[in-house]
């Protein structure tokens, strides 16, 4: 075993946001490991304080650009709960379209983009394109269609426009829908071959048991609402989210740790799967078993092939949906009604790429926001990540220094982190609680 190693990564490549990487072990004993934090804090709940509710979903939706349509959906969850609107079939039908196509956007540029240059012997996509062209080519195909998915129905991807509180605005003529459903079935080549190619991956083995969070349903593996379940044991109401999130402030960082039942938890694909992977359809099921991906898995490596099994399921699931828009038409519905009323409160969930999302607002009888809180997933994770780094870095002493580093990277990138959407430092408390 090295005696002595120091790494410092500034700043962690191929993520999004400013992260550093700190290892030092002196005489066989680790004195520090961890991930730091450094992106500037963010300040979205105070900003949402005096907004009209109608707002929040449009201001929300730019705290992450490759998330934007999950903090809309969770915001206007989070809304339509405190101002008791009841949604229509059709709206919660073309909402888990939207989030279908974010869902496909956000891990096919994760896997491709960011995790397979580390297997392929590359430093970025922009040198994979010249030795892998043909994988690039495939990966855009892939994100051209789940951009036009949520453009589509949200009427764009990046900060959508077209979901409001209660409903849509405005809404895809049966022609798009028949050409998006055309696209979706031609996309399935494109599914299989990321399966095959993830599949001839050499995942790290590393393995470190944890506890595992995320949304469940009773009849489907949903995204949008649910119950929040720990792989401990445990399955709560969304409105107790604050129970099991616990955020603290740690010195390291600018954005907080969370805790439930252990030191840390983990959020996203391979908790979700861990969970419910019996609800996936059934190409999902077969995809997870060639990669080798059994529940309950601990490595979180395996975060990635986790995703890869969602983009199987995420496309058969909105086949599955187009076909029944297509079925049924899509009417024009005004939104739904609200009621307001005094301090009332609610709170959104949503399982975004990266993991459970929360939002909770409190508005007032005028319609103004009093209050906001929102819980990132990146957030929830980067606890378990300076475990997982603790653990695994005493199994990798004997490597050279520079697989040391990589391995390191290739750890936090697993998790696919969003850093400044993880920055949040306002102390939030809320009237009567």
């Amino acid at each position: 075993m090295t005696e002595n190693i120091k790494v410092n990564v500034h700043h962690v490549t191929r993520v999004e946001g400013h992260g550093n990487i700190v290892v030092d072990v002196r005489g066989g004993t680790i004195e520090k490991c961890e991930l730091q934090i450094v992106e500037t804090p963010r300040f979205f709940e105070a900003m949402l304080r005096g907004r009209p509710y109608y707002q929040a979903s449009h201001i929300t939706s730019r705290i992450c650009g490759i998330c934007a349509c999950g903090h809309a959906t969770a915001s206007l969850r989070a809304t339509e709960r405190a101002l008791k609107v009841k949604l229509s079939e059709q709206t919660v039908r073309l909402r888990k379209l939207v989030f279908h196509g974010e869902m496909l956007d956000s891990h096919i540029l994760h896997v491709y983009m960011l995790v397979a240059p580390d297997f392929l012997g590359v430093g970025s996509v922009l040198p994979l394109a010249k030795t892998h062209p043909e994988i690039v080519k495939r990966a855009l195909r892939m994100k051209q269609f789940a951009g036009d998915l949520c453009a589509a129905f949200a009427g764009r991807h990046t900060h959508p426009i077209a979901m409001t509180v209660g409903g849509f605005t405005q809404y895809p003529s049966m022609t798009k829908v028949e050409e998006l459903r055309e696209r979706a079935e031609a996309m399935i080549a494109d599914v299989d071959a990321t399966v095959e190619l993830f599949g001839t991956l050499p995942w790290p083995n590393f393995e470190r048991e944890t506890e595992y969070v995320a949304l469940v349903q009773p009849d489907e593996y949903g995204f949008i609402d649910g119950m929040i379940a720990s792989s401990d044991g445990y399955t709560l109401p969304v409105e107790q989210y604050r129970s099991v999130t616990n955020e603290r402030l740690v010195p390291h960082s600018t954005a907080k740790h969370t805790a439930f039942n252990r030191d840390s938890y983990m959020v996203g694909a391979l908790a979700r799967f861990n969970l419910k992977h019996e609800q996936l359809h059934p190409r999902a099921k077969a995809a997870a078993e060639h990669l080798g991906l059994r529940a309950p898995c601990y490595n979180p490596f395996l975060n990635s092939a986790a995703q890869v099994v969602e983009i199987v399921h995420c496309v058969d699931d909105t086949i599955r949906l187009l076909d029944e828009t297509l079925a049924r038409g899509i009417t024009w519905e005004a939104p739904a009604p609200v009621t307001l009323s005094p301090g009332a409160r609610g709170v959104g969930a949503c399982d975004v790429p990266r993991g459970t999302l929360f939002h909770e607002y409190q508005i007032g009888e005028d319609g103004l926001i009093e209050e906001a809180n929102c819980i990132i997933p990146t957030g929830q994770n980067l606890g378990n990540i300076d475990r997982d780094m603790r653990a695994l870095v005493p199994r990798i002493l004997t490597e050279p220094e520079d697989q040391i580093r990589l391995k390191m990277e290739m750890l936090v990138r697993a998790y696919d982190p969003c850093i400044s959407c993880s920055t949040h430092f306002l102390n939030v408390e809320f009237v009567g609680k």
